[in-house]
């Protein structure tokens, strides 16, 4: 019995126990990452974003910020905690080890004489006899009693003098840290242990695993529904056009489950007026084409019309039942565009190569609902390939501002990057007419947009040059320089009502047979991660190439410094194709900005496979050569690329010279157009 209240005694320690474990570290290192976490202001301080309230912290801001489910759940833990600690102590003073002298109030080694005396005395105050109180009895019974037999027996007091109990010594005893009424096999008890067996070890476990598979069976990892990836490969062509991209994105199953209302048909109507001119519809048959958009699904509908108005700026007169929709729309889109950026990127011929122009497509998409631009803004004009949309994402920019400052020779976006700020103050002012604050905004807006540069080799680890087969090793370094002096910075989207943070996409293509040799997502905003990976990635290379402590420490110090100083490292491998050369780009796209793409343009000679392994030169002699990519005096080198990019949102009518293309890649034909800038060393 004592054994059983003892384990009894245990359970709340034993549950105390069983919650610190994991709830103790949790709560260090979530109060470590709190500490320290940058205080530094890395969003927009325009006047627009400012106005937005999007990083606004307001008193029920923060509030909502701390009161999340996970720190509610954590306070909720710390709560049963402390209940348990202070029932504990409480406890503690309440359950005593039995001490026949304590008992009995003598002193230890007390004299039989002594004991008899005690035990008299004790026996007038608590004996049934003289007081009639259960407690009484009880105590008499249970302490006073058996103290006193415990003393007065030669043999258990000589026990207890020396093994510290009566009985003598005590074997090593197992127990249950359960509570008392859960030992009890008897009657009702029975029923309430097995009840607590079958709850806590069969049925527990067993909901826990259900809802894990039937949320696991339904979304992917990025919080992607599996019909919706299912869709996206499905749908997801070579020569899908970014014009095109729209109709593949709005198919996402999280998109079909909005729901329909009637009350929705007027409003949607209206909005379909407003944003009629960008849904690609034939003006020739406009009724046709109307009719045919409105028979399509309702929540395609919808959701094609919803996205338009934030491409559009027609978002504010949207009525609340439709606001709710608009915002779930815009919540999911960046997870659907990774997830449908995948299914452009990941291998789909034999060579294990992807497709660039889809790519390139979503991509765009990205960027103009991130900064809420008309994709019809990105239709090339004289000397811009991005056409309009650049400047659009500036604040206080309009068509009637870029008109003006066209005027003045100042085409494309870069040629407003490349200007000096009181030139450009000036052009700004005397020109467009903005006063001097929009002009500051403006400023502050160029500060925050990120500068990338590239710089890729490639190579196979322990011979001196590729030959078909080879595995090949792309080593990028992608650096990132902004006006402000940030490394990692959330884009200025003021229209955008969502956290949003920058993401890259690194692209090793051949832009004339549509193909992606490899790809990698790149993110500027963790500094930790990105220093244990290249870190590691860096040891792996060079034990790879034999190089001994020294040399690789020194490496790894050198790719330390390059992270600290706003460098990303890509590090991949892909197989050489077979003989020829080819002229490879390579592509860095932010799915947040316009503007700030780059590429820079990597010649690759891969020889023939020969038996004694005898290997030429891999690169040519002048190596990668970077380009900016955006400039009016682009060399001819991607032609192509530029062409079908200046035609992608009107018309595919250069369709057909695109599959010449591939056909010509197909038989080794080197790209003409690649010759001027980038002749090849003499070839072997």
């Amino acid at each position: 019995m004592a054994a059983s209240d003892e384990n009894s005694a245990l359970f709340p320690i034993f549950v105390l126990t069983i919650m610190a474990i994991p709830i103790v570290p949790y709560t260090v290192t979530k109060l470590c990452r709190v500490a320290t976490k940058k205080s530094k202001s890395i969003h927009c301080h325009c006047s627009e974003c400012t106005q937005s309230g999007k990083y606004h912290k307001s008193i029920f801001k923060r509030i909502s910020n701390v009161s999340t489910c996970s720190n509610f759940t954590l306070l909720l833990f710390w709560v049963v905690m402390v209940i348990l600690v202070y029932y504990i102590r409480t406890m503690s003073s309440e359950i005593q080890v039995f001490d026949p002298f304590s008992i009995l109030e003598l002193e230890p080694g007390a004299l039989e004489s002594e004991i008899k005396k005690k035990y008299r005395r004790l026996s007038i105050q608590y004996h049934p006899d003289k007081n009639p109180d259960p407690e009484a009895h009880k105590y008499f019974v249970e302490y006073i009693a058996k103290a006193y037999q415990a003393l007065t027996d030669p043999i258990a007091r000589e026990n207890y003098e020396k093994y510290g109990h009566p009985d003598g010594r005590q074997g090593f005893q197992m127990g249950i840290a359960l509570p008392q009424f859960l030992l009890n096999i008897d009657g009702a008890s029975g029923g309430i242990l097995l009840i607590w067996i079958v709850g806590v070890c069969i049925l527990l476990p067993l909901v826990v695993a259900v809802v894990y598979l039937s949320r696991s069976s339904k979304y992917s990892g990025n919080y992607v529904m599996h019909q919706t990836l299912s869709t996206y490969y499905y749908l997801m062509k070579p020569s899908l056009a970014p014009s095109k991209v729209m109709d593949v994105f709005t198919k996402a199953a999280e998109y079909m489950e909005i729901p329909v209302r009637r009350t929705d048909d007027e409003p949607l109507q209206k909005l379909f007026m407003l944003v009629r001119s960008e849904l690609n519809l034939d003006l020739k048959n406009i009724k046709q084409e109307q009719a045919k958009f409105w028979k399509q699904h309702p929540a395609l509908v919808k959701t094609e019309l919803l996205v338009q108005a934030q491409l559009t700026r027609e978002f504010a007169a949207l009525p609340p039942s439709l606001q709710s929709d608009f915002s779930r729309i815009l919540e999911t889109a960046p997870r659907l565009l990774e997830e449908l950026m995948k299914m452009a990127v990941i291998p789909r011929n034999a060579q294990g190569h992807g497709w660039l122009r889809p790519a390139i497509g979503i991509v765009e998409l990205s960027q103009s609902i991130i900064q809420a631009v008309p994709l019809s803004s990105r239709k090339s004009t004289s000397g811009s390939p991005d056409g309009i949309a650049p400047f659009l994402q500036l604040p206080h920019i309009n068509e009637t501002v870029i008109k003006k400052v066209v005027r003045k020779k100042v085409r494309t976006f870069q040629e407003l990057l490349e200007m000096d700020s009181q030139e450009r103050a000036d052009l700004l002012i005397q020109t467009a007419g903005l006063s001097s604050a929009e002009v500051q905004d403006i400023e502050v807006v160029l500060d925050m947009m990120p500068s990338l540069t590239l710089d890729v080799t490639c190579e196979t680890e322990g011979e001196e040059g590729m030959q078909e087969g080879d595995i090949v090793t792309l080593h990028a370094w992608v650096n990132v320089k902004r006006g402000n002096g940030l490394i990692g910075a959330l884009p200025h989207a003021p229209y955008y009502p969502f956290h949003k943070e920058e993401s890259f996409w690194f692209l090793l293509a051949d832009s004339v047979s549509n193909n992606v040799w490899f790809f990698q997502k790149v993110s500027f905003m963790d500094e930790a991660a990105a220093l244990t990976a290249a870190s590691k990635a860096i040891e792996e290379s060079m034990e790879g190439s034999g190089a001994n402590m020294k040399e690789t420490s020194r490496a790894v110090a050198e790719a330390v410094e390059k992270v600290k100083g706003g460098s990303r490292l890509v590090l991949g491998k892909f197989q050489a194709p077979s003989e020829g050369s080819y002229n490879l780009t390579c592509y860095i796209l932010c799915d947040s900005w316009l503007g700030c793409d780059r590429k820079t343009n990597l010649k690759l000679k891969i020889l023939k496979r020969t038996r004694a392994g005898t290997r030429g030169a891999a690169l040519t002699d002048e190596g990668p050569i970077a380009e900016d990519g955006i400039e009016e005096d682009e060399d001819n080198v991607d032609e192509e690329y530029d062409e079908d990019y200046e035609s992608e949102y009107s018309e595919d009518e250069e369709h057909d010279q695109n599959s010449k293309n591939k056909h010509q890649a197909a038989n080794g034909t080197a790209n003409k157009h690649g010759q001027a800038e980038n002749s090849s060393s003499d070839e072997e």
